[in-house]
């Protein structure tokens, strides 16, 4: 088939990219969607499942850390736009090993700027860039991180994916490369990894574990639902200018000790308990190195441009999300085990 657009998605197995693939494969049949994804621990093929015959859509695994892997797969496809999520991406990780980091987001990262300013000479093109808002640093009590915000990241991993942004930054502004970036605050949802804070707090509450958080609860976070999410990338991607950055941010802020406790609040709900039962659970624990007090979006920009805002208010998709997770206890159950890894051999090994 004659395709409009050739899009690379990599990092396409994970959290974001599953459900950014699956809207891409869903709303453009005239797209070929190439998935490249290492799968590491945060990869998992199965979040795809449902989508894994359809015509346009092809898993490649790779490394973007490999040059080799890169070319390969831009040559194979004849790739024409990228939407690049891959990252390593948990910051206690990132205190532990730093040097994953810097391979996988900063030397990855230039690995697909250099190869595809190589393969695209002509045409019209778009390198979407996908950061975060801890690129920023840390808010006092007041304010919001804007796209004129300075960098000040506080962590290998922020710093590792604020260097990734200025890499991009310096295609464009040496190169000409058609760039757009996005920088988004903590995504929820379906299909989130166990260990990050609310699956990992459902999954404790329904099995009566404890509840660490970490300090006294105080970090404030602005969350945003992982659908909404892909829309805006989706919405950037098709419509935002050349050369911008556009901040995606849930309009909300919680701190943690106010979130834990409402999923405890709607947990007992809906598990028949107790009021009350399942915040018996909470633990403190010692704050983590570097934690960032408090992060909060200004999503302005994206609203008067691009008309996008947040579909769903921060109850409603926690509520959708716990439902989820309660349907779903397979899933997770793999997911601690290990044997979702094994889906991959099982079925691409022999195609």
């Amino acid at each position: 088939m004659d395709y409009k657009k050739r899009v690379l998605v990599t990092g396409g197995a994970g959290f974001i990219g599953s459900h950014l693939v699956r809207l891409l494969i869903n709303s453009y049949p005239n797209y070929l969607i190439v998935n490249f994804d290492k799968l590491t621990y945060a990869g998992n093929l199965e979040n795809l499942k449902d989508i894994e015959s359809a015509p346009n859509y092809v898993f490649q695994k790779g490394d973007i850390v490999s040059a080799d892997d890169v070319k390969s797969v831009f040559d194979s496809y004849q790739i024409t736009d990228v939407i690049h999520l891959a990252a390593e991406s948990h910051v206690d990780r990132s205190i532990e090993g730093p040097m994953d980091f810097v391979m996988t987001n900063v030397v990855g990262t230039v690995n697909l700027l250099q190869i595809a300013k190589d393969a695209w000479k002509e045409g019209e093109h778009v390198f979407h860039h996908v950061s975060t808002d801890e690129v920023y640093g840390s808010l006092g009590e007041e304010g919001l991180f804007t796209e004129k915000t300075p960098y000040d990241p506080r962590s290998p991993y922020s710093a590792s994916k604020a260097s990734s942004d200025h890499f991009v930054s310096a295609f464009y502004h040496t190169y000409g490369l058609p760039i757009k970036m996005s920088n988004c605050s903590n995504n929820y949802g379906s299909h989130h990894f166990p260990e990050k804070l609310i699956p990992l707090m459902i999954h404790n509450i329904q099995n009566n574990k404890p509840l660490p958080v970490y300090g006294k609860g105080e970090n404030i976070r602005d969350w945003l639902w992982v659908e909404d999410h892909v829309k805006a990338i989706d919405t950037i991607f098709h419509k935002g200018r050349i050369g911008e950055s556009y901040n995606i941010g849930g309009l909300n802020e919680w701190t943690n000790i106010e979130l834990v406790h409402f999923l405890c609040r709607l947990m007992d709900k809906k598990l028949n308990r107790t009021a009350g039962e399942s915040e018996k659970l909470i633990t403190f624990v010692t704050d983590r190195k570097g934690h960032d007090l408090r992060y909060a979006i200004d999503a302005s920009k994206l609203e008067k441009e691009l008309n996008w805002k947040p579909s769903i208010t921060f109850e409603e998709g926690l509520e959708l999300t716990v439902d989820w997770y309660l349907k779903n206890t397979e899933w997770v159950e793999k997911i601690t085990s290990g044997s979702y890894q094994q889906y991959y051999t099982q079925m691409y090994d022999n195609r």
